[in-house]
């Protein structure tokens, strides 16, 4: 059985991804002092440092926390059968995913991390397309499962990027119509 956390320590790295989160909207990360944490999560810096060595392990943390919440999201992607309705709720859960975390990830890409948001993207959808197809023993002609997963992912990703970018240019359901116009049916 999974052990709990204790509600003390959740509320206090929560407090701290929400400080570090705030923080880099205004700085880049490489600006911000464990202190700046600190004070914007109102906790001092002994507790800061009973949970992490430095705002480096804290930034992993919070990367780790995203791709965990995204693993999760796409879990609940398992009972569909047909391909394309796979990829599109897929990225639907993407796009709910990033909407409901659009704060953080704006602000890292802001602070020029953007590798890092699509190595989230990636990571999380990879595991989840390749158990897929593995599940469905899915097999397109001589094109090795890796390649397919990456160039497929690729450009969902590329357009969540837009659309995290795009400041409102264009909207969820628009992406996934164009995107659902985009993907083809016997994929």
């Amino acid at each position: 059985m999974k052990e709990k956390k204790d509600l003390r320590i959740v509320k206090t790295e929560q407090a701290l991804f929400n400080a570090l989160t705030k923080l880099i909207k205004d700085k880049s990360f490489e600006e911000i002092k464990v202190a700046d944490i600190c004070n914007e999560a109102l906790i001092n810096r002994t507790t800061f440092y009973a949970h992490y060595s430095d705002k480096y392990e804290l930034l992993l943390a919070l990367i780790k926390d995203l791709k965990n919440n995204l693993q999760t999201s796409l879990n609940q992607n398992s009972q569909i059968v047909n391909t394309k309705e796979y990829y599109m709720e897929m990225i639907n859960l993407i796009l709910d995913h990033i909407d409901a975390k659009k704060d953080i990830y704006t602000s890292i890409i802001l602070s020029n991390r953007s590798s890092i948001v699509e190595d989230i993207f990636i990571e999380g959808a990879v595991k989840d397309i390749n158990k897929r197809l593995e599940i469905n023993n899915i097999h397109k002609g001589n094109v090795p499962t890796d390649i397919l997963v990456r160039f497929y992912l690729g450009a969902v990703v590329s357009v969540c990027f837009e659309w995290l970018n795009g400041k409102n240019k264009y909207s969820k359901e628009e992406i996934l119509e164009y995107l659902n116009e985009l993907i083809p049916e016997n994929i």
